[in-house]
């Protein structure tokens, strides 16, 4: 059965550089995916259709128009074809949780219907439509680590990145992302300069990271606390050499020297009710 993997996307640093006379705020964030993923499956069918199952199913039901829907539709329109197909959506990842499963969904389903309807769209074409989906779709298309700019529409090739680990923490709590823009305060920052080679090793990374930061942690820890606990649990281990939150929240990560740290952080950082994830960054 044709199937597409979406995967987790992490803002290593995420910055609020401006904002656009129709309210739309300037961004500024190195994305990394990671191998936790949702999984998307297609099987021929007369009309289209969308299952949801897996852990996180039930933050999605009643959604007769999830983005992944909203993504085949967008398709079809575009290639002239007719909307056809029996998905089944996998949930794995925790639903407004900062690490783009919506938005990696909608990229997955772009991905699989393009060559399940045999279009042929070419990744600037499904970069262009997944830019009318939401801000984060266009990165989630290529699942390569990228430099993003403008609302998420500007990608550019990430610096070299090293192997690294990377630990997942969500505490099982859901942030919605324009009431952590409405919490935010303060001006603008900078973008972020990174060496133009890149970095030797995953300490060096971190040490670039410290001079960055995410203008969306403060308002989001505002809203939801518990964000706080899963910062200070990847913190507080020795082996951690960077612990942020991704996106708006509310999953935050630490940074590992490669993937066997990593999987050992997370059965170590485990709390009740909490989501974890520990593996390997993907350097593309």
């Amino acid at each position: 059965m044709p199937s597409e993997r979406a995967r987790a996307k992490i803002n290593l640093h995420l910055h609020v550089v401006g904002r656009r006379p129709d309210g739309y705020h300037l961004l500024d964030s190195l994305v990394v995916f990671a191998g936790a993923a949702d999984g998307l499956t297609v099987e021929p069918a007369d009309a289209l259709s969308l299952s949801v199952t897996g852990p996180f199913a039930a933050g999605l039901d009643g959604e007769a128009d999830n983005l992944v829907l909203r993504a085949a539709r967008a398709l079809a329109m575009h290639a002239n074809v007719p909307p056809a197909g029996r998905l089944v959506l996998e949930k794995n990842l925790p639903i407004a949780s900062g690490i783009g499963g919506g938005s990696a969904d909608a990229a997955a389903a772009l991905r699989l219907l393009d060559r399940f309807w045999r279009i042929g769209a070419g990744p600037r074409t499904l970069a262009a439509i997944a830019g009318g989906l939401g801000a984060d779709v266009p990165v989630c298309v290529a699942s390569q680590p990228a430099s993003m700019s403008g609302i998420g529409e500007i990608l550019a090739p990430a610096p070299g990145l090293p192997e690294a680990g990377i630990v997942l923490v969500n505490p099982g709590v859901a942030v919605s992302t324009p009431a952590v823009f409405r919490a935010r305060n303060g001006g603008f920052s900078a973008a972020a300069v990174w060496p133009a080679e890149g970095w030797r090793d995953a300490a060096s990374l971190a040490a670039s990271l410290r001079g960055t930061g995410n203008d969306l942690e403060a308002p989001a820890l505002g809203l939801a606390p518990l964000i706080g606990e899963a910062l200070a649990a990847l913190a507080a281990d020795p082996d951690c050499l960077l612990a942020r939150m991704s996106g708006s929240g509310a999953t935050c990560f630490g940074l590992y020297a490669d993937s066997a740290a990593a999987q050992r952080a997370a059965v170590a950082v485990a709390r009740p009710g909490w989501w974890v994830w520990g593996g390997a960054i993907d350097a593309g």
